[in-house]
């Protein structure tokens, strides 16, 4: 596998798992991103036939960004609003059937009073948009691969859970 996931199989077997639940499905998928930074979307488009079923992503890192990308009103960055906005946005401005999006603070130190480990996610599609709140452990690069890994297995969740 290619990309900032390179090494981790468990991120590429999910990954292959998204594929395999959205070809099924006949469902696309597109991913907004700010604390993960492209590799979330690394480690989908690295999947088989991903050019089937993955639609892309906006890396979203700047607050300014996200308003004039994806929609999201002026506020905190790591919130239920905020990620709630990227998906849905991005959903939009891809045209996805499903997407994740996530904005969190990998660390060392706080941000917007948020400590480091806090991130919010959010799926939107297939049915209605639900964001959740994860407090990770570990240095930056464990926040992210946690998040990461959280972000795959919430579309993985969705595309299982819902009624074709």
């Amino acid at each position: 596998m290619n990309g900032p996931a390179a090494g981790s199989e468990e991120l590429s077997a999910l990954a292959e798992r998204v594929g395999h639940a959205a070809q099924r499905r006949g469902t696309t998928v597109g991913a907004a991103e700010s604390l993960t930074g492209g590799t979330i979307s690394a480690t989908l488009a690295a999947a088989p036939e991903a050019s089937e079923w993955y639609g892309g992503a906006v890396i979203a890192y700047s607050p300014a960004v996200k308003q004039q990308a994806l929609g999201v009103r002026p506020g905190p960055v790591v919130s239920s609003a905020c990620v709630t906005e990227m998906a849905e946005g991005v959903r939009r401005l891809l045209g996805v059937d499903l997407a994740v999006a996530v904005s969190g603070v990998g660390g060392p130190g706080p941000e917007e009073d948020q400590p480091a480990g806090t991130v919010w996610t959010s799926v939107a599609g297939l049915g209605d948009t639900v964001a959740t709140e994860h407090r990770f452990s570990g240095d930056s690069e464990q926040i992210v691969a946690a998040t990461v890994r959280t972000a795959l297995q919430q579309l993985l969740d969705r595309l299982e859970r819902t009624p074709s």
